[in-house]
């Protein structure tokens, strides 16, 4: 046997990738950033497939999902069937998560009025996010095709209601990178007392390299957890032990050719220049008096207020996708801490200031052209009273067939009023969109063609939309 054939003999296939697999990964990963802000993978720059009308997003998430009859899809019928047997045929081979028996249909105890040269309807209990009515977008039409909490989550922003997807943001950032290396493409902030039913994988990166999965912020404490310097430890300590570590993970990487070493290393370096810009950004008390007070910000608290002042200051930062979480909208009627009389009024104070303040600042910045915000929940809620184990609460169970989003900023349809349900809010009578066609849209407003933005995995191709989709003109400018 040749000295060639014997030294084939002894390499085996996972040999061969680990050895070879290290120059691959260094071509593959040798710039994640380059000059205009596009992720580089190789030589082949995964930029917008055409000219973006947006360059960020803050999605605004109301978590248990705000009921569109007491917020945007004004039912005046409902008054008409308020306490009155729900129809036969809204009952017919239906599934709800709660409802036993034959419901009663439940009209809003609160008021609503038009707004705007649009004419929107939009509770009263939304004053200040009123005077900007024209600015939105506002869509009566959206479905989903899940009724629990956490597989809806994970629907609209995975694409499936199994976890394991990677995230919207994570996708923007995969597909456009960091406008900023000092700071995460896709940050989260949390407030409500309560993560999201689905947990953090609706902001992580799935299969994706895990340098895109969102960096949850938090508004009091350290901003990030763990990224302060040990105690003992001053800032040249650290510089040197994370050169040392990463010249340990690069002696791994060159045994093993994971590219998740190399996402490992950009971490370490991404978290030592956060050590400096987080802090900064995170610090509200440098905003003006006066821009608090609009905000109905109180630094050091942890209130959605200050969230929404944050996402300003972060995408002001140049930071791509932010996205806000606010639990406390899923309002069963079982108690008064999920009565529709009581607790909605209190969410809706806690958001309307300043939602309404954020649209206003982004807009009076310049920043709202360029800048997506979205709205909404993970499905809708039922017309009828859930009554749950005979409470005397008024309240609404889970419903995927309709609910009410809004849309403000870059590209998006200013003051239009998209799609209509019936008497009820039960079905959709004009312009469905499906949670998949709100992705599409999205990136589409982002530049992308959302069936063209891949990633191979498992010997597959996967994207944001599965296998489905639909760009949505009525929602564009």
């Amino acid at each position: 046997m040749t000295p060639d054939l014997e030294y084939a003999e002894h390499i085996t296939r996972r040999n061969f990738l680990g050895q070879f697999g290290a120059g691959i990964g260094a071509v593959a990963l040798g710039s994640m950033l380059t000059s205009d802000g596009y992720a580089q993978i190789g030589s082949r720059s995964i930029g917008p497939h055409f000219a973006p009308k947006a360059k960020r997003i803050i999605y605004l998430h109301m978590a248990g999902s705000p009921s569109q009859q007491d917020t945007f899809d004004h039912k005046p019928e409902l008054n008409n069937w308020n306490g009155k047997l729900c129809p036969e045929e809204f009952l017919e081979n239906e599934r709800f998560a709660f409802i036993k028996g034959h419901p009663k249909l439940l009209a809003s105890p609160h008021t609503f009025h038009q707004h705007g040269k649009s004419g929107a309807w939009m509770v009263d209990l939304l004053p200040n996010l009123a005077t900007v009515a024209d600015d939105l977008c506002i869509v009566r039409s959206m479905h989903t095709d899940q009724f629990n909490h956490a597989p809806a989550q994970l629907m609209l922003y995975t694409g499936s209601p199994r976890p394991g997807r990677p995230s919207m943001g994570s996708w923007m950032t995969y597909g456009l990178g960091s406008m900023n290396e000092n700071l995460p493409g896709y940050v989260v902030l949390v407030s409500g007392g309560k993560t999201p039913s689905a947990g953090k994988s609706v902001w992580g990166s799935g299969f994706l390299p895990t340098v895109h999965q969102g960096v949850q912020c938090r508004t009091s404490g350290d901003p990030v957890l763990y990224l302060s310097d040990p105690d003992g430890m001053d800032r040249t300590v650290r510089r040197s032990s994370l050169d040392t570590l990463n010249k340990l993970n690069e002696i791994q990487y060159e045994q093993s050719g994971d590219p998740e070493t190399q996402t490992r290393i950009s971490q370490y370096e991404l978290a030592f220049r956060m050590q400096l810009s987080v802090p900064e950004v995170m610090n509200i008390e440098d905003e003006p008096e006066s821009i608090r007070a609009m905000y109905g910000a109180e630094p050091g608290q942890t209130s959605f207020a200050n969230n929404c002042l944050l996402a300003r200051r972060l995408i002001e930062k140049d930071v791509r996708f932010v996205q806000l979480f606010d639990w406390g909208w899923d309002l069963h009627g079982e108690s008064q801490g999920t009565d529709l009389v009581s607790h909605l009024p209190k969410k809706c104070k806690q958001t309307d200031k300043p939602i309404a303040a954020l649209l206003k600042d982004l807009k009076q910045r310049g920043l709202l052209d360029d800048t997506i915000v979205i709205w909404g929940g993970e499905f809708g809620r039922t017309p009828m009273n859930e009554e749950r184990n005979g409470s005397k609460f008024l309240g609404r169970d889970h419903h995927p067939h309709c609910f009410t989003m809004w849309m403000a900023g870059g590209g998006i349809n200013a003051g239009a009023q998209v799609g209509a349900t019936d008497d009820f809010g039960y079905r959709i009578t004009e312009t469905p969109i499906h949670v998949h066609d709100l992705q599409a849209t999205i990136m589409h407003l982002m530049g992308f063609d959302h069936e063209r933005l891949t990633y191979r995995y498992q010997g597959r191709d996967f994207r944001l939309t599965d296998v489905h989709g639909l760009v949505r003109p009525e929602l564009m400018a």
